[in-house]
């Protein structure tokens, strides 16, 4: 299971609230555009699932 964050659903106009959460530092954001996960960083622990406001963490197939 890898998560990706939706564009959909990411408003993409903040500094994303879930960056400082994962405890491994998989997750970047390059100004105020879509943030990105690491899928070989990721250990899938769901901590950013789980503290999006926007829930737009999701399982990527």
């Amino acid at each position: 299971m890898a998560l990706t964050i939706s564009p959909r659903a990411c408003p993409q106009n903040h500094r994303c609230p879930i960056i400082p959460v994962c405890p491994v530092g998989a997750i970047s954001q390059n100004g105020y555009g879509l943030p990105v996960i690491d899928e070989d960083k990721c250990i899938e622990c769901g901590k950013c699932a789980r503290q999006c406001p926007m829930r737009a963490v999701v399982t990527k197939n």
